[in-house]
């Protein structure tokens, strides 16, 4: 018969994901949202380690969840932990497969500025396998399968970060509708069309132009800013453009500007990378291809 002991037994995994996702988020269901799994998961997860522990970690009330003292104390360690896992993952996924990069992506960037580049980049490293996830707001690349992230920001560059171009904006419009264009004020006479995401394009640009008091800034809203791209180019209405994403359309003469004044936002067009994919082999390949101005 054997003497030694059983040795106790730890949380599970998950519930200490579980416990970490929703007290930096403060939200089981954010926390759900993030993990893949249903907010009841979440749920059970940290009843599971409140029961190992025997403490509470979060105070359960109308309004949601908050801390407690212990749970604020202890997070800040436990967020370094998971940070430090996701990496040591991305790391050993990229030794594993190097030729294999995946992107997540504003959908505007990945359909008019990314989708073209990937051409070339097939050109200069046919070797290399790019996939593109587009999405509307940056995942967490600590925590999510992506190697790169490309979005605008207006933060200072942080580590891992790469700006890729400024934001500049200015109208655009098909060439048959810029002839009827002689000033500022005939836009009162145009359709302006919106994007949802940059509702505030028109009021920045037009701030400050001469004319601009009689230009009205009702017109047509798309959820995407591509279809706003397409009608705008069928000669639909005039368009306020992000310069990185037009290049292409005013360099083929399917877009133009009406007007020369720009005006530059302050934010840029940032790649956020994870470390182990900063210090591979592939993207020393691939960032020129995206830096270039074509």
């Amino acid at each position: 018969m054997s003497l030694t002991p059983a040795r106790p037994k730890g949380p599970h995994l998950n519930a200490l994901r579980a416990f970490e996702a929703a007290a930096r988020l403060g939200s089981f269901t954010a926390a759900a949202e993030e993990l893949s799994v249903t907010p009841g998961a979440v749920t059970q997860h940290i009843k599971t380690l409140e029961a190992w522990a025997e403490t509470q970690l979060f105070i359960r009330n109308a309004r949601g969840v908050m801390l407690t003292s212990l749970a604020e104390e202890l997070l800040p360690g436990f967020t370094q932990a998971f940070d430090q896992l996701g990496f040591s993952v991305h790391a050993l996924r990229n030794k594993a497969t190097p030729k294999k990069i995946k992107v997540a992506a504003l959908p505007a960037i990945a359909q008019l500025w990314l989708a073209p580049r990937l051409g070339s980049l097939r050109q200069v490293a046919p070797e290399i396998s790019v996939s593109v996830v587009a999405m509307d707001t940056p995942p967490n690349l600590a925590r999510e399968p992506f190697d790169m992230t490309l979005f605008f920001s207006a933060e200072p560059l942080g580590r891992n970060e790469v700006k890729i171009a400024s934001d500049r904006i200015f109208p655009v419009c098909a060439p048959t509708v810029a002839k009827r264009l002689k000033g500022i004020s005939d836009l009162a006479n145009e359709t302006l069309l919106h994007d949802g995401a940059w509702d505030h394009d028109w009021d920045t640009w037009l701030q400050n132009q001469p004319g601009a008091d009689q230009v009205r800034r009702t017109g047509t809203t798309h959820s995407l800013y591509s279809i706003a791209l397409e009608e705008a180019r069928h000669g639909g209405g005039v368009l306020i453009a992000h310069e990185t994403l037009v290049a292409k359309l005013l360099e083929r003469g399917d877009l133009v500007r009406p007007f020369a004044t720009s005006v530059e936002l302050p934010r840029n067009m940032v790649a956020k990378l994870t470390p182990a994919f900063q210090q591979s082999e592939t993207f020393r390949k691939i960032m020129p291809v995206l830096l270039s101005p074509r």
